[in-house]
């Protein structure tokens, strides 16, 4: 883990965790969303999804530019992540 990484968690950890951190990532076949929780785009339509993590759960994003959005109210995409699993 690289000094950039452990400063990040580390602030995360004494702000609560409401800071979500990106990684491109692939779309797990049990994803419960085919659209970005934030734009509303599709998944994959700008390239490889974005994953983001608030509280233990993943979130897929669009592209990059949808985690500052994400970051404002995250318990509110996160809840709408629980509640596509619930009804799977």
């Amino acid at each position: 883990m690289n000094s950039k990484s452990t400063l990040a968690i580390l602030i995360a950890t004494l702000l609560g965790g409401a800071f979500a951190f990106a990684d491109i990532a692939t779309i797990p076949k049990n994803y419960p969303l085919k659209k970005c929780v934030v734009s509303g785009d599709t998944l994959g339509k700008h390239g490889k999804a974005v994953k983001v993590s608030y509280h233990g759960t993943d979130v897929y994003l669009c592209c990059n530019d949808c985690i500052a959005d994400f970051n404002k109210h995250p318990a509110k995409y996160v809840k709408m992540v629980k509640d596509a699993e619930a009804k799977k």
